[in-house]
């Protein structure tokens, strides 16, 4: 058994190094890629996803695991996690055929690219027809996991493992209503912001935000930091795991704010036990647990006060016109005011999931072919105006605003909220455990805060299911929307 199970991990080991060369084409296709490479870049991103999903679905590989029961392997132990997850995911990857796999792979690419130029020109019409292509793709993926409740929860399950387009619904509800009258709440309160609508230098925007993760723990021997057009993570293996972010002039916290997401994102992937490398559970438990870390960073630290008075004064040092005369607590209240935004990387706490429901609600729209995607604009702005009192100025800023939908991630969206939910949740598993958690932070010593999540979350990667790692953390299995609704009531009630 033990020599099987070394072959086990030396098949399971090509096949991560394999997707990590994958990673790295997509990476470059997002960053570097010339303009006239898009094509030759689809062929690539085809011919490996097809090599990858022929080595991940191989009868060789399925033997293996059948041979090795988890049973045979100690309740807590590495080896029964890794066979119960490559048992799930061989049963699952089997269902797919590799043509599906290989047009997907294809489809996404081209669609990525003209998703680019229907941003440059505001003209979603350029984007429609791959979108369509896409969902009827994704239909169809969905199909072969028949029967399920909803077309939606094959897909969901990719990205968060055993949940439902029912308890989705069932944790959105109450959100979705208090969220909604909070944001409107807030949103009447007069901030003074005025300073934040002038022009800041992009490169020195970009000095400071590398500053500051560098400050937070993430390791640049071991991965960089890059621009893009939508700010993302990508982990070619533990370690080389990379950021990029996103510069406007005139969102002077933008670009801090989206490096240290994804910051929160990296460290996670970095602190994760090296003994995991190149096998399945070197990643996170769940999307919804990855995202409960970028959040978590965004949030409940950068967007805080003890966060502030540590680094405001380097950042008024950089940009002394602009806010040399600006206290503390003024420029406080401005980065946490509440303001309908069309863009959902730069909402504030109060309106961001009303963002992700909005996304939902339209995926759902789109799989169960209720809104044709040569419609989706439309649907788009009317969902817009309903939930956050915003038309959208264009199609760039409005349907065309996320990468998702062109690389294919439907069922992605939720797991924004979910981790955001997560995240206050594992916050205040920190508040409590961690002796003057916010007097330290505002000393500049976020080491306190991040070996509390290297012990906790970090170094567990996808060991454990996501209910039983959150139960591990806070003491409770299911996700708790409550507890992210009184943290941010708590927070604004206090500005």
């Amino acid at each position: 058994m033990e020599k099987k199970f070394a072959e086990l991990k030396a098949l399971v080991a090509e096949i991560h190094d394999l997707k990590a060369a994958l990673a790295l084409l997509e990476w470059d296709q997002q960053v570097y890629l010339p303009a006239g490479a898009e094509n030759g870049r689809a062929a690539q991103i085809e011919t490996l996803s097809g090599v990858i999903h022929a080595k991940s679905t191989a009868a060789k590989l399925g033997r293996l695991i059948e041979t090795l029961e988890p049973a045979d392997y100690p309740e807590d132990s590495t080896e029964r996690a890794l066979l119960a997850r490559l048992r799930r995911d061989f049963a699952k990857k089997n269902k797919v055929p590799a043509k599906l796999v290989s047009q997907l792979a294809r489809t996404t690419a081209e669609a990525h690219a003209a998703w680019v130029r229907a941003r440059q020109a505001a003209d979603y019409t350029l984007f429609a027809p791959h979108l369509a292509r896409i969902v009827e793709l994704k239909r169809r993926y969905a199909e072969l996991f028949a029967p399920s409740a909803s077309i939606y929860d094959p897909l969901l399950d990719d990205y968060e493992p055993g949940m439902t387009a029912a308890e989705l619904d069932r944790i959105f509800e109450p959100l979705r209503r208090e969220q909604a009258g909070l944001g409107r709440q807030l949103a009447d309160r007069p901030a003074d912001d005025a300073f934040l609508h002038q022009k800041f230098n992009g490169a020195s925007q970009l000095a400071f935000s590398r500053e500051v993760v560098k400050k937070l723990g993430y390791d640049f021997k071991r991965g960089r930091l890059d621009l893009t057009v939508h700010p993302f993570t990508t982990s070619f293996g533990l370690s080389d795991v990379r950021i990029t972010t996103a510069v406007h002039a005139e969102l002077p916290v933008s670009c801090l704010l989206s490096t240290v997401h994804e910051c929160g994102h990296a460290l996670y992937e970095q602190g994760i036990d090296p003994a995991l490398d190149r096998t399945p559970l070197a990643e996170g438990a769940s999307y919804a647990f990855h995202e409960s870390q970028s959040r978590l960073w965004e949030n409940q630290v950068a967007r805080s006060l003890p966060f502030w008075r540590f680094f405001y004064p380097a950042f008024q040092k950089r940009f002394p016109k602009q806010l040399g005369d600006v206290s503390l607590e003024r420029f406080y209240r401005a980065v946490n005011r509440v303001v309908p935004s069309e863009i959902r990387t730069e909402a504030d706490e109060a309106t961001y999931n009303l963002h992700i429901m909005l996304r939902y609600e339209l995926e759902l729209g789109l799989l169960e072919g209720r809104i044709p995607a040569s419609e989706l604009a439309g649907h788009w702005n009317a969902k817009m105006q309903e939930y956050l009192g915003v038309t959208p100025r264009s199609d760039t800023v409005g349907v065309l605003q996320d990468i998702h939908w062109s690389l294919g991630d439907f069922g992605y969206f939720p797991t924004y909220a979910l981790g955001n939910l997560i995240g206050a949740e594992i916050w205040n598993a920190a508040c409590r455990t961690v002796p003057g958690l916010e007097e330290e932070l505002a000393r500049g010593n976020f080491r306190v805060l991040l070996e509390f999540l290297r012990r906790r979350v970090h170094c567990h990667g996808a060991k454990y299911e996501p209910p039983v790692l959150l139960e591990k953390i806070t003491g409770r299995r299911s996700i708790d929307s409550e507890q992210f609704l009184t943290y941010l009531k708590g927070k604004y009630s206090a500005l």
